[in-house]
C-alpha cells in the first residue's frame, strides 16, 4: 500500500485529504500548531494546549463517517460564551482534558472518526510563528503575519528548537509520497519545515517529493507571487532537495470567481514554467479547480494526479 506523508495545514490541507484517501489508507497528515486565532486561539490561551482547529479539519477530511458526524464537528456556535467555538474544537479539548495528552486524544478522536490514516501535530511543544518583512519590521503571531500588508521577507519559530514528534519522522522516513500543500504558504506550510528534523528527514527520504501550489495569491502573505515565487520562498526556508515535483493548475478560472477575489486582493498565481525548470525541478501542469463558490483545489482530480506519478 502507498505510503503518503502530507504536511500543511489551514482550508488546503484537507482537500488534499479528502482525495487521498480513496487511493491508500496509509496516509499520514503532520499538521502545523503555530495557530494562535480565532476558537483554536482561545482554547490554547485558555487551556494551555496545542490549537486544535487544523487537526480537526485533517481528521474529518480523512474521517469515513456519517454526514451528520462531520456536520456536528464543524458546528460553531454564534451565541453565547461558546460564541465562534467549533463543537470539534472543544471535543478535541475535552479528550485533551480526560486523557492528559494532546497526542492520544487525537489518536482516541480517530478512533470515533473512524480516520483513515493518521493526523499528527508537527510538534506538541508551544510555538509562535514570527515575520520579519522586507523593510526589517517583524510581527509575532500567526493570526498577525497577514494583515500587516507588507512583503514577508522569512519567517522563525519561536523557540528554534522545537522537538518533533518521533511518529512523524518515521512517517517521512518510510513514506513514497511526500506532498507539500495547499495551503498559506508561510503561515501553514513552512511552519512545519522549520521544526527542528523534519526538514533533515524530508531531504534524506526516497519518496517522491510534491509541491502542491496554490491557485489564488494570498492578501498579505503572497501577494502578487507567482509560482516561481512560491517554491523559492520554500527553498529559501527549506532547502533545494525538499521538492521534486512542481504542481500547478492551468485550468481557466470563471470570471464571475475572478472578480470576486480580485475585490479581495486575491488574483490567480502565474505559472512561470521556465524559471521552475530552471531550478531543477519537475512541473506538473494539470486542470485541478474545484468550480463552486469559492476557488481552491478539487480533491479528486488533485488526487488523481499525485497518483499519476506512481501508476
Amino acid at each position: 500500500m502507498l505510503k503518503v506523508v502530507a504536511i500543511g495545514g489551514g482550508t488546503g490541507l484537507p482537500s488534499l485529504l479528502r482525495g487521498i484517501k480513496y487511493y491508500t489508507k496509509d496516509i499520514t497528515a503532520i499538521v502545523t500548531v503555530a495557530d494562535d486565532g480565532g476558537s483554536s486561539g482561545r482554547l490554547r490561551d485558555e487551556l494551555k494546549m496545542p490549537p486544535p482547529g487544523d487537526i480537526r479539519n485533517c481528521l474529518l477530511a480523512l474521517a469515513n463517517t456519517e454526514p451528520l458526524m462531520e456536520k456536528l464537528f464543524q458546528y460553531r456556535f454564534d451565541s453565547g460564551f461558546l460564541k465562534g467555538h467549533s463543537f470539534g474544537n472543544l471535543f478535541l479539548a475535552a479528550m485533551t482534558e480526560v486523557l492528559g495528552d494532546f497526542e492520544l486524544a487525537i489518536k482516541e478522536s480517530s478512533k470515533v472518526l473512524a480516520v483513515s490514516g493518521q493526523v499528527m501535530p508537527s510538534t506538541l511543544e508551544d510555538i509562535v510563528l514570527m515575520a520579519e518583512y522586507d523593510d526589517g519590521s517583524v510581527a509575532i503571531g500567526e493570526s498577525l503575519i497577514p494583515r500587516i500588508k507588507r512583503k514577508i521577507n522569512k519567517v522563525k519559530l519561536i523557540p528554534e528548537d522545537a522537538k518533533p514528534l518521533n511518529e512523524a519522522l518515521e512517517a517521512i522516513e518510510k513514506a513514497d509520497a511526500i506532498i507539500l500543500g495547499p495551503g498559506s504558504l508561510y503561515t501553514s506550510i513552512i511552519p512545519n519545515l522549520l521544526i527542528r528534523g523534519i526538514r533533515e528527514a524530508i531531504e534524506s527520504s526516497s519518496a517522491k517529493k510534491i509541491f502542491v501550489v496554490n491557485i489564488m495569491t494570498q492578501p498579505g502573505e503572497t501577494d502578487n507571487y507567482t509560482a516561481f515565487d512560491h517554491v523559492k520562498a520554500i527553498v529559501e526556508h527549506a532547502g533545494e532537495k525538499i521538492i521534486e515535483y512542481v504542481l500547478v493548475n492551468v485550468e481557466k478560472i470563471p470570471e464571475r470567481l475572478l472578480q470576486k477575489y480580485k475585490e479581495e486582493g486575491s488574483v490567480p498565481v502565474v505559472v512561470d514554467e521556465e524559471r521552475i525548470l530552471e531550478m531543477g525541478y519537475k512541473i506538473i501542469k494539470t486542470e485541478v479547480l474545484s468550480i463552486n463558490d469559492v476557488i481552491r483545489h478539487d480533491s479528486e482530480k488533485l488526487a488523481k494526479e499525485i497518483m499519476k506519478l506512481f501508476s
